[in-house]
């Protein structure tokens, strides 16, 4: 177990117990959480994803919501640790847990976790045991009823496969043509013709240029014997992969620029390197929001309907008002946990795009509202609508102004002027009507 420790952050993941086996219960455990915090979302996977996500948890309410990655498994605990009960040798890999406070900013941090299987006894049984030098052929058969990889060692070392020495195609036959004495030795190459594919099979060429909010999977290949260990490296920092594919999720401007493999020969220690540009190949989508009716009248519904919201949120929050912790209405995380916040009244109501439906509006409902998004990666956001609430004339055929502190409208044929002063609150519209 390597526990890691977030760029910028304290936060460390540790395994307990360090080096569970199969059908252990194991407690990955936090240390380093600081602050008012608001929610735990664990991530199973390399990189921030919708798609790796085990799990969101909600510290003021204890609900927990299971995510795609949830093996059923899994649980959270209020003090941010993450229970897996039976742990199965898939459960091995990388673990994010992603804290949110109470000002939606957050912090990451990064552990890994291997379950091993626990295997039979293999048996391993020859054609024969006593052998003519230059003559005879050896055939060694490993059985086991596990389907893990077999390795040959000889005298405690690895067998090296030479030109009388092969293996079957699973590994678990090994054929010794003309038995000879001076065959020992070790054999390595490489790495050569190291280069990085865009999805495993499409030559990159040196820049890749990708949509906004996709994805992109880069390959890095090479001609080695052993097969290579992989860093990666974005822009000359190295990244927390040893795999031979980099995921890039939700592609936004962070995440343009120089994308490094190196391949590494575990026993020569030659290594070779190849790199890549990634570029955004459109400009990002503006988010907007549009009142669904545009101007709504006094007991209607309205939907402050949110349009190219970014498709990598983490969580989003609206506002009655300024972006301020009592003006909070709700918030809502990808899991679909929503918390109300101290200025909800019970008819506010949020949408997986970010949108916000008020039902039965009164003219109190009127004046600005704030939307606050944040991404996987941190990236905030903040916009603001204002919403305008008209008054229906209790008689037909009336005519008026409309008022607010953004002025005034005339309403119907009449020409009556607006009065000196209403004594509305600043964000209050108000329809005042004279009838025929």
């Amino acid at each position: 177990m390597a526990a890691f420790l977030s760029a910028g952050a304290e936060i460390i993941i540790t395994p307990e117990p360090a080096q569970p086996a199969e059908g252990d219960n194991v407690t990955l455990a936090v240390q380093g959480l600081s602050g008012e915090l608001l929610a735990y979302n664990w991530y199973a996977g390399p990189t921030l994803s919708l798609s790796y996500l085990v799990a969101s948890y909600i510290v003021s309410t204890g609900d927990e919501t299971p995510g795609p990655a949830h093996t059923g498994r899994e649980a959270v605990r209020p003090d941010g640790g993450l229970d897996i009960q039976g742990a199965l040798p898939g459960h091995s890999g990388t673990y994010i847990l992603q804290t949110l406070n109470r000002q939606f900013q957050t912090e990451v941090g990064y552990g890994h976790m291997q379950v091993y299987e626990i295997l039979a006894q293999p048996v391993v049984m020859a054609n024969r045991t006593a052998l003519v030098e230059r003559r005879d052929t050896l055939h060694l058969m490993c059985s086991s009823p596990s389907p893990a990889e077999v390795r040959w060692f000889f005298n405690g070392d690895t067998l090296p496969i030479a030109v009388r020495l092969g293996l079957s195609p699973d590994g678990r036959v090994l054929t010794r043509h003309g038995v000879r004495r001076e065959e020992a030795g070790a054999y390595q190459f490489g790495p050569e013709r190291v280069a990085i594919l865009q999805d495993s099979t499409a030559r990159t060429g040196c820049t890749i240029r990708v949509d906004f909010n996709t994805s992109l999977t880069l390959w890095c290949v090479s001609r080695s014997c052993p097969e290579p260990e992989y860093v990666w490296a974005f822009n000359g920092r190295a990244l927390r992969n040893d795999q031979d594919h980099l995921n890039i999720s939700g592609m936004t401007a962070a995440q343009e620029g120089t994308y490094t493999c190196i391949a590494k020969n575990p026993k020569t220690l030659l290594s070779g390197s190849a790199s890549v540009v990634v570029k955004l190949s459109a400009a990002a989508v503006v988010m907007t929001i549009v009142p669904v009716p545009t101007r709504p009248m006094e007991g209607q519904d309205v939907t402050l309907t949110v349009q190219g919201y970014p498709k990598d949120l983490l969580v989003y929050a609206w506002y009655r008002g300024p972006a301020s912790e009592p003006n909070r209405l709700l918030s809502q995380l990808p899991s679909g946990n929503w918390i109300a916040g101290p200025a909800h009244t019970g008819r506010e109501v949020g949408f997986p795009n970010c949108s916000l439906l008020v039902q039965k509006l009164n003219l109190t409902d009127a004046g600005r509202y704030t939307l606050k998004t944040v991404t996987l990666q941190g990236k905030t956001e903040t916009l603001e609508v204002e919403l305008q609430v008209a008054r229906e004339c209790a008689g037909g055929g009336g005519e008026g102004w409309l008022f607010s502190d953004k002025g005034s409208q005339k309403w119907g044929g009449g020409t009556l002027p607006p009065p000196a002063d209403l004594g509305l609150p600043r964000w209050r519209s108000c329809l005042v009507c004279q009838n025929r």
